[in-house]
């Protein structure tokens, strides 16, 4: 993206809308030269947090993973990051195919040297519709099994904890006052706004949350937007039980989970309406929640199971 064009989206953004001095302005960015040479234009034109997809500190991995930079261009572009940003972060990847532990331990060990306070961890997921969906149905490469997976979290939070980022969300680890805000809207079940191809929205609108999202392919955002000035899909008004479910999903990614005050906040709907209390009793039992009458939060176990924990607490027929 060219930085005029980041300037021109941030000079409409401050025209439409009230902006706090202290705002967030997060852009992702590849690891490659030709991005960081822009990192002073970006400064200027606004940005002042930038998030590097670098996926993993192994050449050949990196290969594997279909990525255009190495680990010297990646690492050198952390440090201008570094000098030209207060604030950045990186994301890595991992229980690739055939890593060990030992392998991501020392990779971790070594992204802990070049962190500025946060770092995004992901396990390695396969999509559908992408090469790497074909590549694993034809037994081209196999995945790491649950246990082993889960081997691949626990060693990550240890590492993460004993450096002084602890996870505040499933897969975001930060020091004091690195935390992104911009997440954080979305785990607190706040409003955002999306815009741009395959973008989401959520939006207080009435007394109703209002779900939008932008159509994927850009030729056809494009040809909206040019017809109507709007690259979206119909809006959508979310249920109560919409609301609830989602942000009981979003809260229970944060290390502090969520209030029931909040969940009858954003839904309308009460803790006791929606839950099964047996359920809920079983999960705490089985040390994956911690519970009392005022929040809900997961475990470091339970988090290893938040998708399945979600639907099988909601109460029968709910």
């Amino acid at each position: 993206m060219p930085v005029d064009t980041v300037g021109s989206i941030l000079e409409t953004i401050n025209n439409l809308w009230a902006v706090d001095r202290d705002v967030e302005i997060t852009m992702e960015a590849n690891p490659t030269s030709v991005e960081a040479e822009k990192f002073k234009g970006f400064r200027a034109a606004g940005i002042n947090r930038v998030s590097l997809g670098i996926q993993s500190l192994d050449d050949a991995q990196l290969k594997f993973l279909g990525r255009k930079h190495n680990v010297k261009e990646a690492l050198q572009t952390v440090e201008i990051a570094r000098k030209t940003f207060d604030r950045y972060s990186f994301d890595l990847i991992y229980a690739r195919p055939k890593q060990t532990l030992a392998e991501w331990e020392a990779e971790l060990r070594e992204a802990v040297k070049h962190a500025n306070g946060h770092l995004s961890l992901y396990q390695l997921t396969i999509e559908r519709s992408t090469p790497f969906y074909m590549d694993h149905a034809r037994s081209k490469f196999t995945m790491p099994g649950q246990e082993m997976a889960a081997d691949f979290y626990n060693l990550t939070q240890d590492i993460l904890e004993a450096a002084g980022m602890p996870a505040y969300e499933v897969s975001n680890h930060a020091g004091p006052g690195h935390q992104s805000r911009h997440n954080r809207v979305y785990w607190e079940y706040g409003d955002y706004i999306g815009v741009g191809p395959g973008s989401h929205g959520r939006l207080s609108l009435g007394e109703s949350k209002t779900a939008t999202r932008d159509h994927s392919a850009p030729e056809i955002w494009l040809k909206q937007v040019g017809e109507t000035g709007c690259g979206a899909h119909p809006f959508k008004n979310l249920s109560p039980r919409d609301r609830f479910v989602e942000a009981l999903m979003m809260g229970l990614r944060l290390r502090e989970g969520i209030t029931c005050d909040h969940l009858l906040d954003k839904s309308g709907i009460s803790v006791e309406e929606a839950l099964d209390v047996t359920k809920l009793q079983k999960v705490t039992k089985e040390g994956w929640m911690e519970k009392d009458s005022k929040r809900l939060q997961l475990t470091r176990e339970g988090w290893l199971r938040l998708n399945a924990i979600v639907p099988f607490i909601l109460r029968d027929g709910f």
